[in-house]
């Protein structure tokens, strides 16, 4: 199980977590299938295909969250309300208005919803209670905020929070540029988003691209920030750091997963994969924070 992007959150260093109770909090918000009528569902799934909801794995725990959703387009609830109206109206002899058109596509898609194909999407988390991380595996905010609001209904007392740095990323990752090197444990690969901070909100992308030269000084002279880059670290995880503080596209590389060839099957290989993602992973936000200025102690 590799994440490929972290999304993360603060808990409480050696946070004292009631497995039995959090079980039970997750099995009573499990997701249950989409009813006739319902848009979508959401609750909690197994991690690893089985009948547990949390995975536990020397004091590390992934839990997972699963989506279902109709796809129900509109423009197919438009072209049926379309084809009953052009029905209604020759039977009628006049047009339907808009109230009576609303009302049709409602009709419409309750008549549709029950024949509608489902789409089911798992995003997976992981909580670190010794270190007091909790990950989320999510390429978008609003993925993680989705996951983290269930949470919250299901664990009223988990104290989550949002993790802050004294330094922004944003400013940091300019600096690193400005000086052409990043801080120690880190190199700068060959990814960068700037953006400038006025109303133009102008946009420059390197992808795969040596980041040397003028040209970069040039536009952060301009005023453009760096609000994506690329960075390895330790020549073990190479990933994009973000100006929200998400590790995006991650990769473990070579040196990390030819550690995991020693398993038997693939019930040993997920522990395996797990337990070497989650140490890794741990010491890389450690790093990670501490480049940033270490932790602001009354984050909000």
């Amino acid at each position: 199980m590799w994440f490929k992007n972290l999304s993360v959150y603060r808990l409480a260093p050696n946070l004292n977590l009631d497995l039995p109770k959090l079980e039970e909090s997750l099995a009573r918000q499990a997701l249950q299938p989409c009813g006739n009528q319902d848009m979508e569902s959401q609750g909690w799934v197994s991690p690893r295909g089985d009948d547990r909801l949390l995975h536990v794995l020397n004091q590390q725990v992934m839990i997972a969250l699963g989506v279902e959703q109709k796809l129900l387009p509109g423009s197919i609830v438009t072209q049926f309300a379309k084809d009953r109206a052009s029905e209604i109206e020759e039977q009628q002899g006049y047009k339907l208005g808009r109230k009576q058109m609303r009302e049709l596509k409602e009709q419409i898609t309750d008549e549709l919803l029950p024949r509608a194909f489902v789409r089911r999407r798992v995003t997976w988390a992981w909580i670190d209670p010794v270190h007091g991380w909790l990950v989320v595996d999510a390429a978008t905010p609003l993925k993680a905020e989705e996951l983290l609001e269930r949470l919250n209904k299901t664990i009223e007392d988990l104290p989550v929070r949002t993790l802050h740095t004294e330094l922004s990323p944003s400013s940091a990752m300019t600096d690193w540029l400005l000086a052409g090197e990043a801080p120690a444990g880190f190199t700068i690969d060959r990814d960068l988003e700037l953006c400038a901070a006025d109303d133009s909100k102008a946009t420059v992308r390197y992808v795969r691209h040596a980041l040397e030269g003028e040209e970069i000084q040039q536009h952060i002279a301009a005023g453009k920030t760096a609000t994506k880059l690329g960075l390895t670290w330790n020549d073990r995880i190479s990933f994009v750091l973000s100006e929200q503080l998400q590790l995006k596209r991650l990769a473990f590389l070579d040196i990390l997963k030819e550690n995991t060839e020693q398993a038997d099957n693939a019930d040993e290989q997920f522990d395996l994969d797990f337990t070497l993602m989650t140490g890794e992973a741990a010491n890389l936000l450690a790093d990670v924070v501490a480049a940033l200025g270490g932790e602001k102690a009354k984050a909000i």
